[in-house]
């Protein structure tokens, strides 16, 4: 297995139903064999705004990717430094291709923010129109319980010590 190195660049792609879906070029913080931190700027062309929080140009995203867990956690702070709090995915594991970090989207999502006050479970419409309970029924189930086991514990402590895994 693949380590990467600390100060290393890797691109992070995300995938959906087989297609690329976005690329873009990372920093490796860590990386333990099986929880990898990369940090990277907002890579959307465009500022985001999702209702509940705002991605803009200068924003940094520290990503935790874990090589045996079913979701990716991006802590997303502002030019300034500010915590706006953390975006979810579920996801499949995450796989090292070459250098290249890829992460296949299931679509759903979960939004904890800064204050911890806010937990929001996103695109569930999304997951049940992806048809993935027909055509992986196993897979679909292993990201409803990474959603169900993401949102208990950013409702009861919040993600800070699931994120400091593998920093000491």
């Amino acid at each position: 297995m693949a380590i990467l190195t600390a100060g290393s660049g890797v691109a992070v792609v995300l995938t959906k139903r087989a297609r690329t879906k976005v690329r873009y070029p990372a920093t490796v913080v860590r990386d333990d064999g099986t929880h990898l931190v990369v940090r990277a700027p907002w890579a959307g062309a465009d500022d985001r705004d999702f209702g509940f929080v705002r991605f803009e140009q200068g924003d940094v995203f520290t990503e935790h990717y874990w090589r045996d867990r079913w979701y990716a956690i991006k802590e997303v702070r502002s030019s300034g430094g500010a915590v706006k709090g953390w975006y979810c995915d579920i996801t499949r594991p995450a796989a090292l291709d070459g250098h290249s970090l890829v992460v296949e989207d299931l679509d759903l999502d979960l939004w904890l923010s800064a204050d911890g006050g806010t937990v929001l479970r996103l695109d569930e419409d999304e997951f049940e129109e992806s048809g993935l309970r027909t055509r992986d029924p196993e897979a679909a189930d292993r990201a409803c319980e990474a959603l169900d086991a993401l949102e208990a514990l950013a409702r009861a402590e919040g993600l800070a010590g699931l994120l400091a895994e593998g920093a000491r």
